[in-house]
């Protein structure tokens, strides 16, 4: 038997330590990509993750499969994939639900947001508005805010929920301009509008996407956007920022995520194919309706992005009172 001396069989070893993983990362996906959405289907959520699935699928001519596994605001999904093996074939629809709110939320989560993924790329996602019962007699922020300091207890608002982002940009804007508004709990986007509409609330922080159709049906007035800029097409709705409230700009972003330590080439070329897709015009038309605009952040940068938001929201989540529903 040809003996081969310690030396080269320890230089051996290390070549397979890195060689293998190198090729596995090289050949992947070499079968069907699962992307759990931690959601129910219809919502922002399943439209982006099916989305961006779908422009993956014909980048790398190979299937990524949504599945949908709501539950706990996101956070039963999300663990899945936290103990999945970290080797590209199954990933997660992450976000602000999910990896932000859920984990400041008393209960908690069984995982960490930052330590325990590999977060890839940046979807995107609406901003919040604020909206009032065309009865309140208040046209602007201005006036609104006048009203709430001179009747400090009549006014109520909804929001899709307790730890919401709708409720944490109210109450952000509740301590930031000094008012006072009792919160109002909804299951969901939709049904905050219809009490706001039946007149049931006077105010609701909510999703673009929920609050649009009544916004330019009439039946709802917008104050502010939490977007960074004036929408295209709500040109007359300012955002917190111009009114002077620079820390209210903010969306319910979506992303793409992994369990922890993924290969850094199949993350970079995920990110990469991530932008691409939904930077692509068929994509764009589908998010202009929701006023998203695609992330553009590499995989570094959207980490440090995730971690940012965590330090930044968990605060105003633990000030606001909200809990696990």
């Amino acid at each position: 038997m040809l003996k081969i001396p310690r030396m080269k069989r320890v230089a051996l070893a290390l070549v397979c330590v890195f060689v293998v993983p190198l090729a596995a990362a090289q050949s992947w996906p070499a079968r069907p990509v699962k992307i759990l959405v931690p959601f129910a289907p219809g919502g922002t959520a399943d439209t982006l993750g099916r989305l961006a699935a779908q422009k993956l699928a014909e980048a790398f001519k190979q299937s990524f499969v949504i599945e949908n596994r709501p539950g706990a605001g996101g956070t039963i999904g999300s663990d899945l994939v936290a103990r999945a093996a970290p080797d590209g074939y199954t990933l997660v629809v992450s976000g602000v639900a999910s990896h932000v709110i859920a984990p400041a939320l008393p209960r908690g989560v069984p995982y960490d947001p930052v330590k325990d993924f590999t977060h890839i790329a940046l979807f995107g996602g609406p901003p919040a508005v604020l909206v009032v019962h065309p009865d309140v007699p208040a046209k602007d922020l201005k006036e609104l805010i006048e009203l709430l300091k001179k009747e400090p207890k009549k006014y109520s608002y909804g929001s899709p929920g307790n730890g919401s982002h709708g409720q944490l940009v109210a109450e952000l804007f509740k301590q930031l301009a000094g008012v006072q508004m009792q919160h109002v709990p909804y299951k969901g986007g939709a049904a905050a509008m219809a009490d706001l509409i039946a007149g049931h609330v006077s105010i609701a922080s909510n999703t673009l996407t929920s609050a649009s159709g009544q916004i330019h049906a009439g039946r709802a007035r917008a104050l502010a956007v939490s977007s960074p800029s004036r929408l295209p097409d709500y040109p007359n709705v300012p955002t917190y920022a111009e009114l002077g409230y620079k820390e209210l700009v903010a969306t319910i972003w979506f992303s793409l995520s992994g369990p922890a330590k993924m290969p850094a080439d199949i993350v970079e070329r995920l990110n990469a194919e991530v932008r691409r897709g939904l930077d692509a015009p068929d994509a764009r038309q589908r998010l202009k309706p929701e006023a998203i605009e695609p992330g553009r952040l590499s995989p570094r940068e959207f980490a440090e992005f995730v971690a940012s938001e965590v330090q930044r929201w968990a605060p105003v989540v633990r000030a606001s009172g909200a809990r696990n529903d």
